[in-house]
Order: structure tokens, then sequence, then C-alpha cells
């Protein structure tokens, strides 16, 4: 029973929860009806109310005249056109197979099985857009392009898409699919004011429509997805032949051409390396800069817009630089062309607003064959060592670095990458400032190590350059070029550091007007600034590159970047094999850039470098805009003299100095503290202690030299070994950090012969005894402070003759040196006393014949005596006895040489060793 009841219990539980979502479901079915039925309302009153503007299709050709778009200079001057539509209409049996067949492969492939629309891609499309997702989704068909060109106004709205797509469906049940796309194809446009198959046919191949290749035909179907950009005389033809080659492989996979027919058609002309265009020349100035400012409207307003819209577009150009820009390519076409370049260009822009003031692509383009047509100002290309200013900029913001850090320009390791000099040359230490100056490319890597590569990118995209965005491609050699740059985008960075720091993006439209003269678009300078880095940075980098002085060492003060007494700053660079060579700069209110070199990126010959053939460019158009003014110094710069190695303030051992300016962040407050004086054992230089002998004691400069790490040098061995060969080298020595231990005891020595206090006379000999850890290198005696004596070799000994000194009490001293010099001595007291010394007189020289002679002579004592003689008096070399302690003497000389004049020493020694002399000369006969 009680089961029962609560089975009770939960069933009428039940009935109302069922009951409530039998009630939602219908109220939703209901709710969903309601908003299809309103939103199917709302389409058809959409519909019906855009119906009343629809013209019929008899009425097509009738209802919309173009109306050209006027591109002027900065003066209201009329650069181009796009007006006047240049058209050939054909008849659909004129039109070729392979050409309808391309088209469709490239705009339509449903275009037999549609009637007009195609829901899948309107849905497709709206969803994108709706999402602003960055991919292009029209979602139109053939029929539909086709009312969008020829009937229905450019302006873009939801009402003109309702229009287009009744149209559309109206078309297809009026006209054939044949006639439908033969009327496409006379009408759409083909870029610039070209229109219609024929027409373009004419223009770029010199040809009738029925006469085109397969190859053309695929060239000219991949043209109007975007005309503009994929104009044949527009700067992007490696992007046309790419989708040419796409259309090819699609008509291969709808079935209308074969694999081997699609793959011949591919290096058939127009192709890479062979684009064979018709030559083009228009009534158009500045052709570079006006394809670039059609570009940038047909990016915001749509083709369709810029070709027959009839917009006023007030460019930024100056028509007096611009000509300026082009006659100084043609000036100096010569020069770079002796060095195997076929091409150049330069832009340059103001630096307080980012306005192109002037643009020259290329130096012709009407040269469809060289690739004249590329715009080389806003195509990226590797700026060799232009590129530093970029990283020294990023490094002043460290403390650590200013223009006057010394980096070591020495063939440095970087893992594997060694880089050199231009020229192969090392100059050991050099400050920031000389080597950015000088362009030295072993301190600018170092530089970028320092920084690292994230920190310098940045610095780039804060100056605007886009084009270095893919950072796990860049190694250290980014600091020479390794990355690619727009010469564009490097003018605006440049002419940031003439404004203080201050960037404005490159910008080459004032103002837009539509065809009733509204203003669409007005520039606003104060819109598009940026402060990229610190006025003080910015300063510091125009100091540097204004220094005529500084870049003497490389490029002497003589060169094109030297204008005398105006301040132009500017940098040079040269890629790897001569493939590029560059000069940017600015002065306070332009900037440039300058490129040298070949479309194809083949190389210039050797030699090609930046100085010699974009320099002479930058430097008459530069010439022309000089004026008075220099670069705003910043207030907080203070000019410094610091020690050179550790960029401090000078200490009191400090021997070599730097004088240069530094931001307020970079004003050193500690003194140099690397270079030190140390008492050290000169024999060692270890640092002297209690036991170090004073004799070997010194006070001597050192220098803590290491490299740029400062205190993290030890973990860069590659950076310190060339460090400390370098120093050794010049005589600059590390501080010693061990301590002296070489002398534990010093020498000893004392006299063991005579004794202390002994009576003496005579010939002695004095001994010694040693003790010595060091060797010993000499001994030397003295006689109160008479040296008497001297020995270097053991047993150290010497012997004194007591008879030449008086009889007296004297002080005798031995004193030792060992190998090191350390000295030590020891003194006695003796007392010397000799008898007197005998008096030789009555000296005869007698018998003398020619072979010898007699000499004969008395003593006042008896004595020994000895006669000493020869021919060099200074040294007397036979010797005869002449008496054994007698009072007369006599002895003969034999052996004597005739006719010649002999010298001769009479020394007469007592019996206590005293000796008296006499000495005298004779002649033989």
């Amino acid at each position: 029973m009680k089961l029962g009841g609560i089975l009770n219990i939960k069933r009428e539980a039940k009935r109302p929860l069922f009951s409530l979502r039998k009630i939602n479901r219908q109220k939703l079915k209901k709710a969903l009806f309601y908003v299809l039925a309103g939103f199917l309302g709302l389409i058809i009153f959409l519909f019906i109310w855009n119906l009343k503007d629809i013209p019929t299709p008899a009425r097509l050709a009738r209802l919309h005249a173009a109306e050209s778009t006027k591109i002027l200079d900065r003066n209201g001057n009329l650069l181009y056109e796009t007006g006047d539509q240049r058209r050939t209409v054909i008849d659909k049996s004129q039109i070729p197979d392979n050409i309808k067949k391309a088209t469709v492969a490239a705009e339509d492939t449903n275009f037999y099985h549609h009637h007009g629309i195609d829901i899948r891609g309107i849905v497709r499309a709206a969803a994108i857009n709706i999402l602003h997702l960055k991919v292009s989704q029209g979602g139109s068909t053939i029929t539909q392009q086709f009312v969008k060109n020829a009937v229905l106004s450019p302006k873009r709205s939801i009402g003109r898409k309702i229009k287009e797509i009744i149209l559309s469906l109206e078309i297809e049940q009026i006209y054939s699919k044949d006639d439908i796309l033969a009327m496409y194809l006379n009408e759409i446009p083909y870029g610039g004011n070209i229109y219609g198959v024929e027409e373009a046919s004419k223009t770029y191949f010199g040809k009738n429509a029925k006469d085109l290749t397969l190859s053309e035909a695929a060239t000219l179907a991949a043209i109007p997805q975007a005309p503009t950009y994929y104009s044949p005389y527009g700067t992007h033809t490696d992007d046309l032949f790419r989708r040419k080659n796409y259309v090819l492989d699609r008509m291969v996979k709808l079935g209308f051409i074969n694999l081997a027919d699609a793959e011949k058609a591919k290096t058939d002309p127009p192709c890479h390396g062979k684009p064979e265009f018709q030559a083009k020349r228009d009534s158009i100035k500045a052709p570079h800069f006006v394809m670039y400012v059609k570009e940038k409207l047909v990016e915001q307003y749509g083709e369709r817009m810029v070709n027959s819209g009839g917009l006023v577009v007030t460019t930024t150009l100056d028509p007096e630089k611009q000509q300026w820009a082009e006659d100084a390519i043609h000036k100096n076409e010569s020069k770079f062309t002796r060095y195997g370049a076929t091409n150049a260009a330069l832009v340059s822009t103001d630096v307080r607003t980012g306005e192109i003031v002037a643009m020259v692509g290329g130096k012709d383009f009407f040269d469809i064959a060289h690739g004249g047509n590329v715009n080389v100002a806003d195509s990226a290309r590797q700026p060799g060592s232009s590129f530093k200013p970029i990283v020294y900029a990023t490094a002043f913001k460290n403390p650590r670095f200013s223009p006057s850090f010394n980096l070591f320009d020495l063939t440095t390791d970087f893992g594997g990458y060694i880089p050199h000099n231009y020229d192969g040359s090392t100059h050991g230490p050099i400050t920031m400032r000389l080597a950015l100056a000088n362009s030295l490319n072993i301190p600018a890597v170092k530089t970028l190590a320092l920084v690292s590569i994230p920190e310098a990118l940045k610095t780039a995209q804060d100056l605007g350059i886009t084009t270095l965005n893919q950072p796990q491609r860049y190694g250290l050699s980014l600091v020479l070029g390794g990355g690619e740059v727009k010469p564009v985008e490097m003018a605006a960075a440049f002419g940031a550091f003439g404004n203080q720091g201050e960037f404005h993006k490159a910008t080459a439209i004032l103002k837009i007007q539509d065809d009733r003269g509204k203003v669409l678009y007005q520039y606003k300078p104060d819109n598009n600034k940026f402060q990229a880095i610190d006025p003080q940075i910015a300063y510091e980098i125009s100091n540097i590159l204004d220094d005529d002085n500084a870049r003497c060492m490389v490029f002497g003060c003589q060169n094109p970047l030297n204008f005398g007494e105006h301040h132009v700053a500017a940098k040079t660079g040269t890629t790897q094999e001569f493939h590029d060579a560059w000069t940017n700069g600015y002065t306070t209110k332009y900037a440039a850039s300058v490129w040298v070199g070949n479309n194809d990126n083949t190389k210039m010959k050797n030699g090609a470098d930046g100085i010699v053939v974009a320099a002479p460019i930058f430097h008459d158009y530069m010439a022309k805009l000089v004026d008075d003014s220099d670069f705003v110094r910043p207030k907080e710069i203070q000019e410094l003299t610091v020690e050179k190695y550790s960029n401090k303030l000078p200490g009191p051992y400090s021997k070599q100095f730097v004088k240069d300016i530094f931001a307020s962040w970079q004003v050193p407050t500690e003194k140099d503290n690397i270079n030190v004086v140390l008492k050290v054992n000169k024999i060692n230089n270890k640092i002297a202690t209690d036991s170090t002998p004073p004799e070997l004691i010194e006070e001597k400069l050192f220098t803590n030299l290491h490299n740029e790490w400062g205190d993290a040098w030890q973990r860069y061995p590659n950076w310190e070994g060339p460090v400390r060969a370098w120093a050794e080298a010049n005589g600059i020595l590390l501080p010693p950090n061990e301590k002296d231990d070489s002398y534990s005891t010093r020498p000893s020595i004392s006299i063991t012969h005579p004794a202390n206090n002994s009576t003496i006379s005579g010939q002695i000999t004095i001994t010694v005894s040693i003790n010595s850890d060091h060797g010993v290198s000499n001994v030397t005696y003295y006689l109160n402070d008479t040296q008497i004596g001297s020995s270097s070799n053991s047993p150290y000994s010497s012997i004194f003759d007591t008879t030449k000194y008086a009889n007296g009490t004297y002080k005798l001293t031995a004193k030792l040196s060992d190998s090191n010099g350390v000295t030590s001595e020891n003194s006695i007291q003796i007392n010397i006393q000799n008898g007197p010394t005998a008096k030789i007189t009555n000296i005869t020289v007698s018998s003398v014949t020619a072979n010898s002679a007699v000499i004969q002579f008395q003593t006042d004592i008896a004595c020994n005596s000895t006669i000493y003689f020869g021919t060099n008096a200074g040294a007397l070399s036979s010797s005869v006895t002449s008496g054994l302690q007698t009072t007369n003497h006599s002895a003969a000389l034999t052996g004597l040489t005739p006719g010649t004049k002999y010298y001769f020493k009479i020394v007469a020694t007592n019996s206590a060793g005293g000796q008296s002399s006499y000495e005298g000369n004779f002649n033989t006969s």
C-alpha cells in the first residue's frame, strides 16, 4: 500500500511538468513563425522598394555614365585622370574560347550552372563581412559583376546589392550565357583606363583578342579580380603571374584544358622573367606615385569608384621637389650604371607631417622590359647598414649606452656567425659615435646582441617599419640589413629622428572629394603622429649622423654626405655582394631615402656601395632643400668628459678621455673605477704583502678592462678572448687578484773569513756563507763605502789586497743580490796592519840590443821584485823575477823585437805583502 501510494504521488507530480513543456513548444513555434514572417516581409518590402529604381535590361547601356577620377598634386595640378575609358566592343564570335574559359575559371566556376546568383557565395560573403574577417569575399557571379560594372552606381550600399541581385536574375532570363559572358568581357576593367578584353589585348599584347595565346588569355583573366593591383603596368607583376598560374590550374581542374597545355602556358610569355608587355606611354606625371595613390584609393573605395566615380584627389606631391628628385636620378645615372645598376629610386617626406613630397619609384616607369613599372620606393629590399641607426637608437634607451660608450671592434665569433667590416680591418676600442658614423659592422652586431633582436624590432615598428614581421627568421645580421624594408617607410622612420622623435606615417593623400564636391577625406597630421622615440635619443642619432668629422675615418672628410655648414644627417647602406645600395637621411624639415640596384636582385659590380652610387643622388636632391636650421637640442642633453673605457666621470687614475653628449638618463654619476693603482711585486705582478721585499714593490696602473657585457662579461668568452688579446698587445694590464707569496724568507749572507775584529795584512781571501731561495746573482764586497771586489760564481769569495790601504780599522761588508735583485748584507770590523813598503831607486836600462836589455835597480829594504814588460803599456804580457829578499835587483829581458818600444813596470813586495812600483820604457836597436 505504501509503495503504491508513493507511485501515485509521483505520477501526479509529472503531469503539470509535461503540460508546461507542451505550452512552451507551442509558444516557441509561434514566435519563430512571426520572426520568419517578419524577416520575409522585410525582404519583400526591400525588394519592392528597390524595384522602382531598377532599369530594364534593355536600358543597361544607357543608365550609368562613368566620370573620371582626377589625381592632383598639392598645388592642384593634374597628375593623372582615370577617366576617358578606352574600350573596343567586339562581337561574341570574336572572343576566343580560351579567354572565355579562363575567365570562368578565374571568376565564376559555376557560371554555366546558376541562374544569376550564387546563394552559398552570398551567404558566405555576408557572414565573413559581418564578422569583419580580413578575407576578400565578394560572393558575386559573372552576371552580378557585369551588373555592378555596367549599370549601378559605384557607391556601396545594401540597396545597391538588392538591385544587383534582382537585375542579375532578370538578365539570366533574357540573355544566353554566351551573351552575358560577352557583355561582361566587353565591360569589365583591366587596369587603368583599359576596359574590355579587346582593348586590353591590344594594349598589353598588341594583338586582337581572337589571337590571344593560352598564356596571354590566362594573364588577362587574372586581372579583373583587382585591376589596379594586377595591372601589367603596376608594381605587382610577380603576383599577377602567380594568379595567372592559378587560373591555368583551375582550367585543368574544370576540364577546360589538359595538364600539358597548362604547364607549357605557365612558361610561355608573359611570365616570370619574360613579361613581354607592350610599353605604356600615357599622359601621366610622377607615374609611380600616381599608381601608389591609386592603390590606396582602391583599398578604401574599390575599383569601380576609383575608375569611374568622379573623385577629385589632392595628393601630397610637391611638383618642384618631384622634379628635383627625377633630375637627381637622371644626373647620376651614368655613375650607377657604370657599377652594373639598372635602376634607382627616391622617396622624400616632410618630417613634420609625413607627407610624401616626391616619389620616383624607378628611373623609367615605362621601361616594362626592365621592370620599370615596379615602384621600388614601395618595395621591400634589404637596407644594408642603413638599418643601424634604428639599432643604436634602441641601445640609447638603456642608461648604460650613450654615444661615448666603448665598443671593441675586434673579430668576434657570435656562435658561428663571424661578421667583418667592409674593408676587412678592425679598429680596437671605438665609441658608438664613431662606430655608427663610420658604419662599422662588428660593433653594430655587438650592439644588436646587447639590446636584443625583439627590442630592435619594436623600435623599428614604432618607427613605422611594417615589413619586419618574421622575428623567428632574423639573426644578428638584421643590423646589417638582414630583413627587408621599404624606402617609403625608411624615409618616414628617419624623418622621426629629424622631428624630435615624433613619427608621422608616410601619407600620399591630402584630400578626397566626391563628384559633387563633398569632402570624403581630409588629412590631419595631428591624427597621424606618434612619439616613437624620446627627443633626446632622436637628437643623439641626428648629432652622430650629422657629424662630418666622425665619419672621416672610413669615408674621408670630403664625401657626398658632407653639406658644409648645413645640417644634414645621413646613413648609407650596402647589402652583401652589392645587391642593394642605399642612402637615407634628413634635415629638420625633409627626409629622403635613395635606393640603387637591379629590380631582379642581380648583384652590381664590386665597389657599388651606398656612398658611391646612392649618396650622390641623395646629395644632389637634398642640396636643394638645405637651410640654416639645426636639429633641436633638448635642454636635458648634457655635454661631458668621461673616462674612455668605463664611460664614467674621470677618477684619480684616469688617463684617456672622451667628450660627448648624454641624454638625461645616461649622465654618469660614478667615477671611473676600472683604472686602479696597486702595490705589486714587480717581478710577478702579484699584490704585494708584508713579506714582499721592499725593493720588489712598485706602484703600477691597472685597467679592469673586459668585454661590453659589464658585470656579465664572464658569460661571453667569445667576446672576452679578443678583448684580452688586444689589451695585452697594447700593454693594458688587468688588476691582479693573487697575493705575492714568493718570499717566505729573505736571502741572507755572513762573512766567514776574516773574523770580526781580526787584524789582517797583505793579501787575504774573503769567504762567505749564503742562504737564498732564489739563487745568487752576485756578491759585492766593500771596504767602508768603496767596492773592493765582486763574484758571480760559487763559492763567491774574493781576493783582498790590504797593502793598498793605510793601516787602521775598517768596515768590511759583503752584499748579496739574488736572481730577482733582492739584497742582503753582512758587515764586520777589521784592522789592517802592514809594514813599510820598499823605495825603488837607481833604475838603469843597459846592454840594450835588438833582442835584449838589462834592467837594474835598488831598494832601501830587502824585498822581492818582479819586472813586467811588453809593447802595450796597458797590457804588459811578459814578466821576469828580478830579486828575492835583496836590496840589489837585476834582470835580463830577452826575446825582444828589434827597433821596438818596450814598456816595463817594477813591482817590489815587502815581507808583509806591501808593494811599491816604478814604470818606464826603452827602445831596442
